[in-house]
Parts: structure tokens; C-alpha cells; sequence
């Protein structure tokens, strides 16, 4: 760690230079305990160009350069998934924080080392479930423990949009580990996990697998202990409502565009008119997870309590589950 005493604010470097790279960098403005130090990428013109045009103060035109920065505390991974487990342990043997952007990596194999690797070396890792930190998704979870709509019974949740027909892009390449479960399906299998604070007892799937090998739609239901349950949905080339709901004893809640909507709706029993919050944020939504990295890395703690580093490994065994029961595995791994 390369923090000096008595610092308030958290030097970032961006490790790729990418649409989700891009979104981040925005966001960091609006993130109190943040510093935009330095960015990454494979070429000197497009880090140069990155760095001016989002304010960071050094541009390298390689990884290692930025690696080897001694004034970046921790670096935000936002490269193709299927390089992650490179470009993170990298980040974590040269001493770096790391937050990681979803999914972490392939699968759990690849996920294992890196957790055992950040905490051997007391560094802080973390998923990039931007969602969890999200005021709406903060209020739902603040209404299940007030008891608001008393016990939480069964969750639904979607995220599906569709795509044009790009067979070598990102979505459809299995090269480039595409497919729905690992860009779409994490948003609804990581917010079941969060709610119900547990891994499922069993789990059904389908997919329908497309002309070019990977999954571009399905659906998963979970079992939980007392007959809990998860309905899941998720696709790239079909356009679903992309809302999650909340199913309670007393109540419902629901989260019009969950991942990344600023409304939330409390839905008790016998009460005709529904409580509304409305989230008035200015960023897009990624400054609060990277406050929350900031907090974690300022108090000398290694993991975040709102995605814990166990659980993500446990989220990633499961799509590992899903995928063996398609018969969908990249050639990567």
C-alpha cells in the first residue's frame, strides 16, 4: 500500500480505456474521497486521450507502467473479463487495491487464486457490483430490515436487451467470453444473493445457445432454505423489462430498471397508494462503489461488508453451475 499518513483521499489509476473505463472515470468526479492519479492502457495515445479528456494527472502507454506507479493506492480493472485474473493478480503482486469490474473473472477457478492472493498480501479486492451501492437498491435493503414488507419470500429480477447481429463483437463471441449469464446474468444472480443473504439449495436452468456458441438468453430458478425462491431471467438479444421485485409476507418492493434506476416502490398490504423514493443523484451511479473502495482503503480494511469477497466466489460457483448444466464452456478456459 502506498498510502502516506494522515491521507484523506484515495489515488485511483484505470487499468483499460473502454466504454466502461469511460463511465467510471465520469463518475469519479463526483466521488468525495477520490483522486484521479493515472491511467493504463496498451498504446500511448489512448491513454494520453483518456487522461485529458476525464483529468487524470499521468497517462502510460502500457499496464506495467501504471503498475509501477508508487502514487496509485488502487487501481480499477476495466478490462475484457477474460483477461481479469492476469491483469488483477498483476495489480495485487505489485501491491495495488484492486476493484475489479463484473464479471470478476471466467469462472471460479481463475476468481480462487485472486482472493487467496489479496488476502495473504492484506490488500483490498472487490467485485465491481456497482448496483449494491446504488440509493435505491440501499433503501429496498433498509426496508426488508425495518420488516417493512415483514418476511422475504420469493424475488424476480431481469436484465435482458437486444443486440444487432455483430458476431465477432464483444456479446457474441465466446472468444471474448460472450454470451448473457456473464454480462446480463450476474446483475440478477449477485441481487438474489444480496437479498436473501445466501447460496440456493438447487438450481434449474435453460438457455437457448445461438449460432455462434455462447448463450444469448435464459432463465434460472433458485430454491432457498423454508422453500425460498429466486426467478431469474437474462438475455442479449431480447429486450426484457429489466425490473426486479421483492416479494415479502406483508409487501412487495419494486425496482423499475434495478441495476441502475433511481426509483424504488413500497408496496405494503391494505395501503392503496404505494411509497415512492426517488434517487436525485447527479453521477450515473459508479461513485458510490468506488466512495465505498476509498472508505474500505482509508480505515485499513481489505473487503467491503456489502460485497464480501466469499460471496462473490459463491456467486461465480453458480453461474460455474449454470453453464455445465447448458454444456457451455469457452475455449479460454
Amino acid at each position: 500500500m502506498t498510502q502516506t499518513a494522515g491521507q484523506d483521499k484515495v489515488r485511483w489509476g484505470i487499468m483499460g480505456t473502454g466504454w466502461i473505463a469511460s463511465q467510471f472515470a465520469k463518475d469519479l468526479a463526483h466521488a468525495g474521497n477520490a483522486v484521479k492519479a493515472a491511467v493504463g492502457s496498451r498504446t500511448a495515445g489512448s491513454a494520453e486521450k483518456f487522461a485529458a479528456e476525464y483529468g487524470f494527472e499521468r497517462a502510460y502507454a502500457s499496464y506495467d507502467e501504471l503498475l509501477r506507479d508508487p502514487e496509485v493506492d488502487i487501481i480499477y480493472v476495466a478490462t475484457p473479463h477474460p483477461v481479469h485474473k492476469e491483469n488483477v493478480m498483476a495489480c495485487l503482486e505489485a501491491g495495488k487495491a484492486v476493484l475489479c469490474e463484473k464479471p470478476f473473472t471466467m469462472n471460479s477457478r481463475q476468481l480462487e487464486p485472486l482472493v487467496e492472493t489479496a488476502r495473504e498480501r492484506k490488500l483490498f479486492l472487490m467485485e465491481g457490483m456497482w448496483t449494491r451501492f446504488l440509493p435505491p437498491i440501499v433503501q429496498a435493503r433498509a426496508w426488508i430490515a425495518e420488516g417493512r414488507i415483514g418476511e422475504v419470500r420469493m424475488v424476480q429480477a431481469d436484465f435482458g436487451f437486444r443486440i444487432g447481429w455483430e458476431p465477432e463483437g464483444r456479446l457474441l463471441n465466446p472468444d471474448l467470453g460472450g454470451g448473457a449469464l456473464l454480462d446480463a446474468g450476474v446483475y440478477p444472480i449477485s441481487f438474489a444473493s444480496m437479498i436473501f443473504g445466501e447460496q440456493p439449495q438447487h438450481v434449474w436452468s435453460t438457455a437457448h445457445i445461438g449460432e455462434t456458441g455462447v448463450d444469448e438468453q435464459f432463465s434460472i430458478l433458485l430454491s432457498y432454505s423454508e422453500g425460498r425462491s429466486a426467478s431469474l431471467n437474462g438475455a442479449i438479444r431480447l429486450n426484457l423489462n429489466n425490473e426486479a421485485v421483492i416479494y415479502g409476507t406483508e409487501g412487495r418492493i419494486r425496482l423499475p430498471f434495478f441495476l441502475a434506476g433511481k426509483e424504488a416502490y413500497l408496496h405494503v398490504n391494505g395501503q392503496e397508494e404505494p411509497e415512492k423514493f426517488v434517487d436525485d443523484r447527479a453521477c450515473l451511479g459508479y461513485a458510490f462503489e468506488a466512495e465505498e473502495a476509498g472508505r474500505c482503503i482509508l480505515q485499513g480494511r481489505t473487503e467491503s461488508n456489502t460485497m464480501k469477497l466469499d460471496e462473490s466466489l459463491e456467486i461465480m460457483k453458480l453461474m460455474d453451475t449454470v453453464r455445465r448444466q447448458w454444456g457451455l464452456r469457452y475455449r479460454s478456459e
